[in-house]
């Protein structure tokens, strides 16, 4: 059995699934990170800190605010572009100032990346929200 149909209407249906596609794609990128969340983060020297993130989305721009036992509290700068996320903040410990850079991907209510301390080394971070 064949089936035939005209170049007009095949160039029309190949226009509407590229269409679809791209609706799905871009409904599917929208990513919404305002919220509280809980991050567990393991450390070169292998410790374990669970600090807690306060973070509000506006676009791409994040603002927020980090609360840990170990690095203290900071008000927190970042972007979200599609799935990636970057924030970070400077702080002291002990005197020294230090860079916090979290990266990493959201999917959903989780997030999982790497997070740099400069000096005292990189290490790796897994979030919910809650």
């Amino acid at each position: 059995m064949t089936f035939r149909i005209g170049r007009k209407r095949a160039a029309a249906l190949i226009v509407a699934v590229f269409l679809a596609c791209g609706a799905i794609a871009t409904a599917q990128g929208k990513v919404d990170v305002t919220g509280n969340w809980v991050l567990e983060v393991m450390t070169q020297a292998g410790g374990t800190t669970m600090p807690t993130v306060t973070l509000k989305q506006d676009g791409e721009k994040l603002t927020g605010h980090y609360s840990s036992q170990t690095l203290g509290e900071a008000n927190i700068t970042g972007t979200i572009k599609g799935q990636q996320i970057e924030f970070g903040f400077s702080t002291e410990v002990q005197g020294f100032a230090l860079q916090v850079r979290y990266t990493g991907t959201v999917n959903g209510n989780t997030m999982t990346g790497k997070i740099s301390l400069g000096e005292l080394g990189d290490g790796t971070f897994t979030g919910k929200k809650q």
